[in-house]
């Protein structure tokens, strides 16, 4: 470790309370990093904003929905499919 710097009396995140609350929150949690397009990351601003929640927060909960849905059976993508073609 460099000599210009002195953590001596440092102290550890579970030791100050606003990092300590922030690393009880992560618990369950891996910190990534992912590139998205712009226009999709815009969107999900957006509809995070308009629901008053994080945009973090709308796309991990987006994820999970995927993740966790089965996939659709052929009689609803027969019936989700007449209705978009009768709507055009």
């Amino acid at each position: 470790m460099s000599k210009d710097h002195d953590f001596s009396e440092a102290k550890r995140a579970k030791d100050v309370p606003h990092l300590a609350r922030l690393q009880n929150q992560a618990r369950g949690k891996t910190r990534i990093t992912i590139m998205l397009d712009n226009d999709l990351l815009a969107t999900f601003r957006a509809r995070a904003e308009a629901e008053g929640i994080g945009y973090q927060t709308l796309i991990n909960r987006t994820l999970r929905q995927a993740a966790t849905s089965g996939p659709v059976d052929e009689a609803t993508l027969r019936r989700v499919l007449r209705e978009e073609l009768k709507a055009s």
